[in-house]
C-alpha cells in the first residue's frame, strides 16, 4: 500500500512535529485539534518554525508555501475518512485513546493504518478497540527534536504494517528502531531512570539545578539537560508515564519523586505553562 495523505490527531508538541516532518516530505497533512482557535495558534506555530531553518537550509518562499499548501486543519474527525495512515497525537490518556481509536475503525476504510504515539501505554489495548488489530502500531518520537522514532509492534501488528511503517519513517528521513509493546518501550524504560534521578538529586539538596543541567550539556555534550528535557516534555506527563511503568512492573526505579508529584500540583508542569523547574514567564 503507498501512504498518499496521513493524518494526525492532536497537533501539541509531537503532534505538530509530525504535521511538518510530513508535509514537508511531500505528503498530503490533515490534523486534528479540539477547537479552531487551538489549531490555528498550532499551525502558525508550524508556519514559524519553517523559517527557522538556518544557512543553506533555509526554505525559500515558495517551498515555505508548497509545504504549508500540505497541511490542512480540521476540528472534525469524520474528515480523517480518506487517510491512509494516522499518527494519534493525543494526551497520554487512556480511555482518551481508546474512543479515538473506536471512532477512528469506524470511520477510516480497511486499508487505512492506525498508529499511536503513546509513550507508556499498552498499544494492543488499542488495538482491541478496532476490527484491524493487525494495521494497529506504535510510532513513537519527536522527529523534530530527535531524528529517531520508535516502531512499537504489538503481538498483533502484521509484518506488512510494519514495513509500511519502516518505508514511511525512512521517506520522512528518520531512523528508527523496532521495540516490542512493553511499558515504556525501550526509550522510556532508559530515559526515565535518568531524569528521576535528576530530580532526586535536585530534591536531596546534592546539586543546584544549574549544576546539573550544565554538567551534562557543557561537560557531557548532551543537547539539553535531564531537568529542561523534563519541562519541555512536561512535568504532568513524565509523572504520568513513571506511573504507569511503575504500576506495571513495580521496579521502584520508576517510583516518582515527591518534589515532582508536587510541582505537577502546583500547576508547574513546565514550558507548557511557563513554569517547570525553569521559568518561562
Amino acid at each position: 500500500m503507498e501512504i498518499r495523505k496521513i493524518g494526525v490527531i492532536g497537533c501539541g508538541i509531537m503532534g505538530s512535529e509530525y504535521v511538518q516532518v510530513c508535509a514537508q516530505a511531500g505528503y498530503q497533512v490533515l490534523v486534528l485539534e479540539l477547537s479552531e482557535a487551538i489549531l490555528q495558534k498550532r499551525i502558525a506555530t508550524i508556519n514559524s518554525r519553517l523559517d527557522e531553518s538556518p544557512g543553506q537550509d533555509k526554505l525559500s518562499k515558495n517551498e515555505k508555501a508548497s509545504i504549508m499548501a500540505r497541511i490542512k486543519g480540521t476540528v472534525d474527525i469524520n474528515e480523517f475518512s480518506d487517510c491512509d495512515l494516522i499518527e494519534e497525537c493525543a494526551p497520554e490518556n487512556m480511555e482518551v485513546k481508546k474512543k479515538l481509536f473506536g471512532d477512528l475503525d469506524k470511520i477510516c476504510p480497511e486499508h487505512t493504518i492506525l498508529a499511536t504515539n503513546a509513550s507508556a501505554l499498552s498499544i494492543i489495548d488499542l488495538a482491541r478497540q478496532t476490527t484491524r488489530p493487525e494495521k494497529v502500531i506504535g510510532i513513537h518520537g519527536a522527529p523534530l527534536a530527535v531524528s529517531i522514532s520508535e516502531i512499537v509492534k504489538t503481538v498483533k501488528t502484521s509484518s506488512e504494517t510494519l514495513e509500511i511503517c519502516k518505508k514511511l519513517l525512512t521517506s520522512l528521513g528518520l531512523t528508527y528502531i523496532i521495540v516490542p509493546d512493553v511499558p515504556g518501550f525501550m526509550t522510556n524504560r532508559v530515559q526515565m531512570p535518568f531524569m528521576l534521578s535528576a530530580v532526586r538529586a535536585l530534591e536531596a539538596g546534592i546539586s543546584s539545578r544549574d549544576d546539573i543541567d550544565n554538567f551534562f550539556t557543557k561537560g557531557l555534550g548532551y543537547p539539553i539537560g535531564p531537568l529542561a528535557a523534563i519541562d519541555r516534555g512536561g512535568l504532568d506527563t513524565v509523572l504520568f508515564l513513571n506511573a504507569a511503568i511503575y504500576e506495571e512492573t513495580k521496579d521502584p526505579t520508576y517510583a516518582p519523586p515527591v518534589l515532582l508529584k508536587k510541582m505537577v500540583a502546583a500547576g508547574w508542569l513546565g514550558q507548557k505553562t511557563g513554569k517547570g523547574f525553569y521559568d518561562y514567564q
